[in-house]
């Protein structure tokens, strides 16, 4: 049996929970967050917050990671924006195909939106996926407040 995509479920919050705490102390994110953050996120994503959807990956009963996608619409491009957020696979998970299984089902989903997301630069694995599956970075930088 392979690996499945779905819709994470009021189940699934203790164990994302445990897998934001890993990936936001990891260097492939830039912030640490926090368990407020990492709750709210989840609610919205299990919630009816239009605005984001939260994913398991999970095989044969094993969740294997989690991934979020934030929408918005891009006036950059005219069309809508898919953000990946959060594309996390549990270590004994990587390397086995699931990032690009994620990804291919997101362009699936959303065949006519520009998708969109961050990579920390010491992150090589992730960059080298994310170029296999043709992102190529923008030549600017973000800004927040």
């Amino acid at each position: 049996m392979n690996t499945v995509i779905r819709y994470m479920e009021e189940k699934d919050k203790s164990h994302v929970m445990d897998m934001m705490r890993a990936f936001y102390n990891s260097p492939a994110v830039s912030t640490n967050g926090s368990e407020e953050i990492f709750e709210a996120d989840i609610d919205s994503c299990i919630g009816e917050c239009s605005y984001i959807e939260g994913y398991i990956f999970e095989k044969e009963g094993n969740i294997q990671g989690y991934a979020m996608a934030a929408k918005s619409f891009s006036t950059e491009f005219g069309k809508q924006c898919i953000w990946l957020e959060d594309i996390y696979i549990k270590e004994e998970y990587r390397r086995s195909g699931i990032g690009k299984l994620f990804i291919e089902y997101i362009k699936e989903k959303y065949p006519d939106a520009v998708l969109r997301l961050e990579v920390e630069t010491e992150n090589k694995q992730a960059v080298s996926l994310y170029k296999k599956c043709g992102f190529e970075f923008l030549p600017y930088m973000e800004m927040k407040k």
